[in-house]
């Protein structure tokens, strides 16, 4: 069983950055691919950024691509997504989640284990 704890959320205004961090319990954390999602109009869960168990990998959604970096650390268990040059569209709660397997496709039905998300506001 893995836990999920998300922070790092907040207001920002546009052309600004933040960093999420997602800290996980678990001995097991490094055998999970880890993934960051949003809500989206049609979707409980978009799919924003995934990294490969040793970080080898990563994946990004074309809204994100050149602007969010995911990376981990698996010494800290935690996860990390930088957003720069946010919009007002990238407003959203975003969670952390976890796969088994170590690698995602960016499925929200790969993923077993979700975070309580954090509050990311950009305003314009």
């Amino acid at each position: 069983h893995v836990q999920l704890i998300e922070s790092g959320g907040g207001l920002v205004q546009a052309g600004g950055s933040l960093r999420l961090s997602c800290a996980a319990s678990g001995r097991t954390f490094r055998s999970y691919a880890m993934g960051w999602f949003r809500p989206a109009p049609g979707q409980e869960r978009e799919f924003v950024a995934t990294i490969s168990w040793s970080g080898d990998s990563t994946d990004y959604a074309d809204s994100v691509k050149g602007r969010f970096t995911i990376s981990r650390d698996n010494a800290k268990n935690t996860v990390y997504l930088q957003m720069n040059s946010l919009k007002p569209e990238d407003t959203a709660v975003y969670y952390c989640a976890a796969a088994p397997g170590g690698i995602s496709w960016g499925f929200a039905y790969e993923y077993d284990y979700w975070g309580q998300g954090t509050q990311v506001t950009v305003s314009s």
